[in-house]
């Protein structure tokens, strides 16, 4: 009984506090900003998000604490044995599809971006081929020479789709007329998952103490760095390149990954 206590408590932590929905909250926040400042020449204090407790809120909300609690963040309080990098994935893909289900006009070229998400899945799910583990800090602690490729090759389609999937291309949906800066509360909610899996993937586990808490997040911020990088580059180049880029570049980009990963297995074996 106490031990079931004790598993709730230290999972009630993990969910709600860190690496959960709290910590959640400020790191997206910290680099929403980040993004507004870049990706605006002009710079306004923005609004603060509208805190309404709608479907797509919700589901956004409860689906990226899933997928948070699943990195191998140190000091996380779920045990690694109980993560699970399909977890992880689903949660960040539910969060797509509830605005694409509930809110299609306030989402930009929805076809393309399920398309996109395909392919980001794929980065997910392609270093586990070899492996034939789930667990995230498994995957992330391969470093076996022949699963280089793999391992490259997927940690550059995964931040080549993120743009894409933080909103941050210059793709505007219909419906968007917002004339005031504000800030996304849907951005917000997924920056760290997004970008906290991507660590835990693609670098071996950190430790849990200063140092490590310092690489993990150090290297995590780095990857919203480089996404911010991708994104403000979009928007100078324009729509027609960012379109261009994510139907006839990414894609085929994607089935090369699938090949690489299918060789990648058979010469492992």
């Amino acid at each position: 009984m106490i031990q079931l206590l004790l598993s709730i408590a230290t999972h009630s932590v993990a969910l709600l506090v860190y690496p959960g929905l709290l910590f959640m909250v400020a790191f997206g926040a910290l680099v929403e900003l980040a993004w507004l400042r870049v990706s605006r020449r002009e710079w306004e204090r923005p609004e603060l998000p509208r805190l309404r407790a709608t479907p797509v809120l919700a589901t956004v909300a409860l689906c990226s604490v899933l997928a948070a609690v699943q990195v191998s963040a140190p000091f996380n309080e779920v045990p690694g044995a109980e993560r699970s990098v399909v977890l992880a994935a689903v949660g960040l893909a539910f969060t797509a599809w509830a605005e694409l289900a509930l809110t299609v006009e306030f989402v930009a070229a929805p076809g393309l971006l399920l398309i996109v998400q395909f392919c980001w899945v794929l980065a997910v799910l392609g270093p586990a081929v070899q492996p034939e583990s789930l667990r995230p800090q498994v995957l992330g602690n391969v470093l076996v020479p022949g699963l280089l490729p793999v391992k490259v090759a997927c940690g550059f389609l995964y931040l080549l789709a993120l743009p894409a999937l933080m909103r941050l291309w210059p793709l505007l949906p219909p419906a968007d007329r917002r004339e005031k800066l504000r800030l996304d509360t849907g951005r917000i909610l997924t920056w760290f998952p997004y970008c906290g899996l991507f660590t835990t993937l693609f670098v071996p586990p950190p430790s849990d103490d200063a140092i490590g808490f310092v690489r993990f997040f150090g290297i995590t911020f780095l990857v919203a760095a480089i996404v911010i990088g991708l994104g403000a580059l979009l928007r100078w180049r324009g729509e027609a390149v960012a379109r261009g880029l994510y139907t006839r570049a990414v894609p085929p980009f994607a089935g090369l990954v699938i090949a690489i990963v299918v060789v990648t297995s058979v010469l492992m074996r």
